[in-house]
């Protein structure tokens, strides 16, 4: 088996995504990305792997892949994620599937079959990236299909931690605020900044630097990270 780490990343063609597999490579990682749409990467440490993560095949491929290219999974980083704000009763069924597809369903299938091969290698860390909504509702987002899955993956990363801690296994949560990605239109961002108690967004930066803090912390697991400006400690 080859001694190189392989982290696996969904959402990892734009934005936070990309700036993950930049952080991995750095620390020296083999990295295979996923997103609906991704470019072949120049960089043979690199493997892209298009797909849908809502359709658990993607899911299959992505980590098929990485065993053929790599030999292995240490981290998997679930990073992708859809975002709908709308009144509650404005949801229809299609962002209902849509939002569950990529936030629930995008995140079980490929946990799983990470966790499967960590088990056989004996060890390795899943991040899931949240949001601070799910603690802290806001009157000026409203969010519920937003709190309704990262909600639950926000749980689910406790109980993966304490299912799997014996096992070499840590599982953690970054649970941002609102960040400066290509999500948010560059008109927005006042707006946005706003809802932060320090009166700015975050960078991508700051997310990235809090998932590989979770990576090099070993006694750390079921931690869910706030990465929010202060958002999860009130307004």
């Amino acid at each position: 088996m080859s001694t190189q780490k392989v982290a696996v990343i969904t959402g990892g063609s734009r934005g936070i995504g990309a700036g993950l597999v930049d952080a991995y490579r750095k620390l020296g990682y083999a990295v295979v990305a996923t997103s609906r749409t991704i470019a072949p990467s120049h960089d043979a440490g690199v493997l892209t792997v298009p797909g849908d993560i809502a359709d658990p095949a993607t899911a299959e491929r992505v980590i098929a892949a990485a065993i053929e290219r790599f030999g292995r999974v240490d981290t998997l980083v679930n990073n992708a994620g859809i975002f709908v704000a709308k009144p509650f009763t404005d949801y229809t069924q299609d962002d209902y599937a849509a939002v569950i597809g990529v936030n629930l369903a995008g995140f079980f299938r490929i946990t799983q079959l990470a966790i499967e091969r960590m088990l056989s290698q004996g060890g390795g860390h899943i991040v899931n990236i949240t949001t601070s909504l799910v603690d802290n509702a806001d009157s000026r987002v409203p969010s519920v299909l937003a709190s309704l899955t990262k909600g639950g993956l926000q749980s689910a990363t406790k109980s993966l931690a304490i299912e799997y801690a014996t096992r070499g296994i840590r599982t953690n949560a970054v649970s941002p605020g609102t960040i400066k990605t290509p999500m948010h239109p560059e008109e927005a961002h006042e707006v946005l900044a706003g809802l932060h108690p320090v009166g700015r967004m975050g960078e991508q930066s700051d997310i990235v630097d809090a998932v590989i803090y979770l990576e090099n912390a070993p006694f750390v697991t079921g931690e869910i990270l706030h990465v929010d400006g202060g958002m999860s400690a009130g307004h």
